[in-house]
């Protein structure tokens, strides 16, 4: 089983759940389970998070370089299966652009592409006015799950040192 990241997960972690100054062990965990082939996110996410030009971007570049993949050919070739979907929603047009714009459109089809279960904070929701990576996973026959869930099924531990 692996998972892909949405940019929700290390955005919220950082300002809420899992500080880098008071949870070292989450950001350690996700080096550890990237590096034994369990957990990624991707390129488009990374420059989310290099835009933000803050202590999560320094441990991006100096800490989790192979963490996030790059677009592929076998990514592209589920892209005109995700626009099929999203665009035959009722979803308004800017939503579509938006969304057919943004990393969650990557995100989607690296997990086709790829088998990845997608991780995000994102619930589903019935607007018109913004297309939610959950609707599109549904949608698309894809599982979904926050981070919680995640951290369970693999039985994550941050356990302090004596």
């Amino acid at each position: 089983m692996t998972y892909l990241l949405d940019a929700n997960v290390f955005i919220q972690a950082k300002n809420l759940h899992y500080g880098f100054d008071f949870c070292p062990a989450f950001w350690d965990w996700l080096i550890e389970s990237n590096a034994s082939g369990k957990v990624f996110s991707i390129d488009k996410v990374a420059d989310e998070i290099a835009a933000g030009a803050d202590e999560l971007t320094d441990w991006m570049r100096n800490n989790a370089s192979d963490l996030f993949l790059d677009t592929d050919s076998r990514t592209a070739e589920r892209f005109g299966q995700v626009s099929a979907w999203v665009t035959g929603q009722e979803y308004e047009s800017a939503a579509i652009n938006t969304f057919l714009q943004v990393a969650d459109f990557y995100l989607v089809a690296h997990a086709l592409a790829d088998g990845h279960i997608l991780v995000t904070h994102e619930l589903p929701a019935n607007s018109r006015r913004r297309v939610k990576i959950p609707n599109v996973c549904t949608g698309l026959y894809l599982r979904f799950m926050t981070p919680y869930e995640m951290l369970r099924l693999e039985q994550a531990k941050f356990i302090l040192r004596g």
